[in-house]
């Protein structure tokens, strides 16, 4: 056994904070008190239900996650949160229809005093919304001031110990790091000029890592994966995650592909196409906000297929990724997948997918985990890029030079190896020999 990590006890408040309080924010909420309550289950949480082993296969020792490391108990979660509506929680989570009004009924007080502070907004990097409850700023360096200001507001009222923030808000228009993203005085200065290379959420990442908080991005929109604020996190101690939670049809994908590439199985053509019917579907039928969403979900099959070392098998690969903003559909996702095999002696195949999901409902436990891992992150002295987190996310944030893994299953061998670590387990690398010896 080797020397565990030194992790600060839990104790004390954990402050959530939210920036989007729409479908995934409202589910999250939602679901969390009602768990804490104890009229559901917490299905879908690593966290909260998960196991890892330890040692030999034959010691039998497989505790729950949430017993092996000192997590933060739901009991001790407090919300907060800005939305450009001022719809309180109850009213949000109603709008967003996930949740059945009778259900959330049971939490309504909770739910309603959870109300959003003024939102920093620019439509111009989310072009099909807008609302009412948006801060004025002569520039975004005093809106990011504004924002630590609720931060610490917060904190004060609630006698809060400690802090995580997630971007759930909308998906933003794509962008690509400039010279302004460089360096944070370079970044400092384009948000004190206004320049539109610092969209609202890079504001939010910046004001977070200030003030030394844990930020993860659950959109595929640039945020806080440029070299300014990955050398902030650094500076402040804040672990940062990302990009864009891996739900849907995505998930599916980090599933089935790693399965045949495995059997050296060849694809020729993967066809998606995606129905969606709520805010975030609505966002995506602008092309600018679609191509950030279609980045994000087309390089998955390149990463994990890896056509440069299997050419034969999937360098001419047909990948075409649809949306379609279908309203009626609401926040049940369906996806669709045509995926075209090529078997033995280059005989065709051809596996087809049909997956009706609940886009928040999947969404929502990785946001859970993702505040309890982040802030374990935190107290265990970690910071900057968390990649070990990237088991949640479409587009994982990484360290330059690298590719990123998008492997399911290779990412959760890296998530619950650092668990293992943190307590001085030993890793596990699945060669079994020692059983033969």
């Amino acid at each position: 056994m080797k020397h565990p990590v030194e992790i600060e006890p839990a104790r004390g408040k954990l402050g959530v904070l939210l920036v989007g309080m729409g479908a995934v924010s409202t589910t999250f909420i939602a679901g969390t008190l009602l768990i804490r309550k104890g009229l559901a289950p917490p299905i879908g949480s690593l966290a909260a239900m998960g196991t890892v082993r330890l040692g030999k296969r034959n010691e039998g020792r497989s505790p729950l996650i949430k017993d092996f490391l000192p997590l933060a108990p739901l009991n001790d979660l407090v919300f907060g949160a800005w939305d450009i509506f001022e719809e309180n929680a109850f009213e949000a989570a109603t709008t967003a229809g996930v949740i059945k009004t009778a259900t959330l009924e049971q939490i309504r007080p909770e739910l309603e005093a959870i109300r959003p502070w003024p939102a920093v907004f620019d439509q111009r990097y989310v072009k099909r919304l807008m609302g009412t409850n948006i801060k004025q700023g002569a520039n975004k360096l005093e809106l990011a001031g504004q924002v630590r200001e609720d931060i610490r507001r917060f904190k004060a009222e609630h006698n809060l110990e400690r802090l995580v923030m997630v971007w759930c808000g909308s998906t933003e228009i794509f962008m690509t790091p400039t010279e302004s993203h460089e360096s944070i005085g370079s970044f400092e200065r384009a948000m004190e000029s206004n320049a539109h290379e610092i969209s609202s959420s890079m504001v939010y990442a910046y004001a977070a890592l200030k003030e030394g908080i844990p930020y993860a991005n659950a959109a595929p929109n640039l945020s806080a994966d440029v070299p300014a604020l990955d050398q902030l996190a650094l500076d402040t101690g804040a672990p940062v995650a990302g990009k864009d939670l891996k739900t849907g049809q995505t998930l599916i994908k980090t599933i089935v592909a790693p399965g045949l590439k495995s059997r050296l199985i060849g694809v020729s053509g993967w066809y998606s196409t995606n129905i969606l019917g709520n805010r975030d579907g609505e966002v995506l039928d602008d092309p600018e906000s679609f191509k950030t969403k279609e980045e994000s979900k087309k390089s998955v099959l390149d990463y994990i297929l890896q056509p440069e070392l299997y050419p034969e098998l999937y360098k001419d690969l047909c990948h075409v990724v649809r949306i379609n903003y279908y309203p009626p559909r609401g926040d049940d996702k369906e996806g669709w997948d045509n995926i075209d095999l090529v078997g033995w002696l280059g005989y065709p195949m051809q596996l087809k997918i049909n997956f009706l999901c609940r886009d928040s409902i999947l969404a929502a436990p990785i946001v859970l985990d993702l505040v309890l891992f982040l802030d374990l992150a935190k107290r265990a002295g970690m910071s900057g890029i968390q990649e070990w987190l990237s088991f949640y996310f479409k587009s994982p944030v990484h360290a330059p030079g690298i590719y990123p893994e998008h492997d399911l299953f290779i990412q959760l061998m890296k998530l619950k190896n650092t668990l293992r670590f943190m307590r001085g387990e030993e890793l596990i690398t699945h060669l079994g020999l020692e059983y033969y010896d």
